[in-house]
């Protein structure tokens, strides 16, 4: 099994799946804002991003630059083999905590 991906780590992961080419800083912010459905400081996005390249399960590549930007260059994302695992992995285990339960839960407390 892969290293144990954290709930916020899971929505960033999740977030370059959907993005595919798309998915850059911003783009990444503004979608794990809208599942989260809250907001999120763009420095945890980016720590975040830099703590998933280190592990290996992504991997970054720097675009061309835009007039948008002033010139400067997009750093794009785009998902790792070992991080698709890690995925995998964490659904998982969300899959196996929930097996034999009915959901929503009633009459627990």
């Amino acid at each position: 099994m892969a290293d144990t991906l954290g709930a916020f780590e899971q929505a960033v992961l999740l977030a370059i799946v959907r993005l595919r080419e798309n998915a850059y800083g911003r783009a990444i912010l503004k979608e794990v804002q809208a599942r989260l459905e809250r907001d999120v400081a763009a420095g945890a996005v980016h720590a975040t991003l830099e703590r998933l390249e280190e592990k290996g399960l992504i991997a970054s590549r720097l675009g061309p630059g835009t007039s948008i930007r002033s010139g400067r260059a997009r750093r794009f994302y785009r998902l790792q083999p070992k991080g698709l695992r890690a995925l995998n992995d964490a659904r998982a285990v969300v899959d196996n905590l929930w097996r034999g339960l009915k959901w929503p839960l009633k009459g627990y407390v």
